[in-house]
């Protein structure tokens, strides 16, 4: 089996995946194989099982991305080596092959800035210091440094760390704001000041193909929309998409804070890990893969979150 052409793409079922599919497909990139726990993947996408593909000596393909990986657990219930497993595991499996794959171009590895910096002070760039926290951070830090650690001179690596990724289809943090502002109800953390990085992932993709289809140099990219949002101006998008008026309830901190916590207990909506995400100032620079492509990327931040708001609808 010997695919030269193709674009073969781990974690095409996830949220990130079937937008990067439906994007090169709308880009004329038809030729995509998709790697699959099983082969019960719905479309008319070439799939292999990842026994199928590391079995597969013939196999080839001219671009790997590689978008699986076992995501953050906000509830903290999933077993530290099951990040290291995945994260650090399969992408050195997949890396290995791609370096023995003679028609392989370039590697896209989508890891995250949590492999950086849980918390940032400031902006956070590409020479910004990597501490990570968590198992998830750590085992993505540690797979790109089995990375780094083995660029090949003949073919283009990209280690991509995209900030918070929201679009169509996307479940996380955002939704549990949006259904604030659909309700009509106050929102109740009015008080806290932050100022946030995101990514669109109409962006993601457009980042993505434009690496694989170009020539950048290989390296670490962050990947973020341009400008911050706080919290705060969130949901007055929010409500604007709704066609209402937002409502702000400046409650003390403290107050809130000693309520996540009665949250951690009892298992509520709101709990310390999500207060956090919800408040904290994490902002990204985007400077350098912006200045590697040369162009500007398509969607500004403002339009892509209307964009997610309005599929939230």
């Amino acid at each position: 089996m010997n695919q030269t052409s193709s674009i073969l793409i781990t974690g095409a079922t996830g949220f990130v995946g079937q937008n990067l599919c439906d994007y090169l497909k709308a880009k004329g990139k038809e030729d995509i194989v998709s790697l699959s726990r099983s082969n019960a993947v719905k479309g008319k996408d070439k799939t292999l099982t990842y026994d199928q593909f590391f079995a597969e000596n013939s196999f080839s393909a001219a671009h790997y991305v590689h978008l699986a990986g076992k995501a953050h657990d906000l509830k903290n219930t999933s077993d530290d080596q099951a990040y290291y497993d995945v994260n650090y595991g399969l992408t050195k499996k997949l890396y290995d092959k791609f370096l023995s794959d003679p028609y392989a171009k370039n590697f896209v590895f989508i890891s995250s800035v949590k492999a950086c910096a849980d918390e940032v002070d400031g902006w956070l760039t590409e020479d910004s210091p990597c501490k990570p926290i968590t198992a998830y951070g750590k085992s993505k830090l540690q797979a790109e440094e089995y990375i780094l650690a083995n660029l090949p001179k003949d073919k283009q690596v990209y280690i991509l760390r995209p900030c918070m990724i929201h679009g169509p289809r996307n479940k996380g943090n955002l939704n549990l704001l949006f259904a604030f502002a659909k309700k009509g109800l106050p929102f109740p953390l009015a008080a806290f000041e932050n100022q946030r990085s995101f990514l669109s992932v109409e962006n993601l993709c457009w980042v993505i193909e434009k690496l694989i289809s170009q020539d950048i140099p290989s390296g670490v990219y962050q990947v973020a929309d341009k400008g911050t949002f706080s919290t705060n101006d969130l949901i007055g998008l929010m409500a604007d998409s709704l066609g209402k008026k937002a409502r702000l309830w400046a409650i003390p901190a403290t107050l809130i804070s000693a309520c996540a916590k009665v949250g951690d207990k009892l298992h509520l909506p709101l709990t310390s890990e999500r207060l956090k995400k919800l408040t904290e100032s994490y902002k990204v620079s985007n400077q350098k893969i912006v200045s590697s492509i040369g162009e500007p990327m398509p969607i500004s931040a403002k339009d892509g979150l209307k964009k997610t708001f309005k599929a939230f609808i």
